[in-house]
């Protein structure tokens, strides 16, 4: 006796399309809210993440400047690195990334999560090899010479920084405000 070929079974009489199943959905979905947008992050105006058309790429806060590097020497009289040499202006710039990637405080240099006041974030910038000690002396100058002109009477920038109305905001216009004078005087 020949076999046949087993029959395909029937079709389905009921799909999701004519269930209105797909429909359902549809209506479901479009009646949820839309996804929340989280605010983009304060990036200062000298520099920050690079975004592209697919999304924010993460980059370091000293992404611009390469990072100091020991030399044979160095290794071998177990030496930190030389530091890298950066302008006041650049330095400046630094500190304010560095307070945009690590977060801000008042009343202390550091906390244990991270953040940071402007001489901490001055301090840490120095301690990662990006200037020197005079380098941040000048930054130093050009931050209360702009708290003078600007009106604000304070005996050092970190009075500043402290004062209960100083907003984040202010400390990274302050520094973006010093870092523009350094770099017209060359410093």
């Amino acid at each position: 006796m020949p076999r046949t070929a087993p029959k395909p079974p029937p079709a389905p009489l009921l799909t999701p399309d004519a269930s209105g199943l797909v429909a359902e959905i549809e209506a479901y979905l479009a009646s949820l809210p839309a996804p929340a947008r989280t605010p983009a992050p304060y990036l200062p105006p000298h520099g920050g993440p690079y975004v592209c058309p697919f999304g924010s790429v993460l980059r370091p806060w000293y992404a611009d400047h390469a990072p100091p590097r020991a030399t044979l020497l160095d290794r071998a009289l177990r030496r930190p690195a030389r530091p890298v040499p950066v302008t006041a202006a650049e330095h400046l710039g630094l500190a304010s990334r560095y307070i945009t990637a690590h977060g801000w405080l008042q009343g202390a240099m550091w906390d244990a999560a991270g953040r940071v006041c402007l001489l901490g974030a001055q301090a840490a910038v120095l301690a990662h090899g990006y200037g020197t000690p005079a380098t941040v002396r000048t930054a130093r100058v050009q931050l209360m010479e702009v708290l003078h002109t600007t009106g604000r009477r304070v005996h050092s920038p970190d009075e500043f920084n402290d004062r209960p109305s100083t907003r984040q905001s202010d400390v990274h216009r302050l520094l973006e405000r010093a870092a523009a004078r350094a770099a017209r005087l060359g410093l």
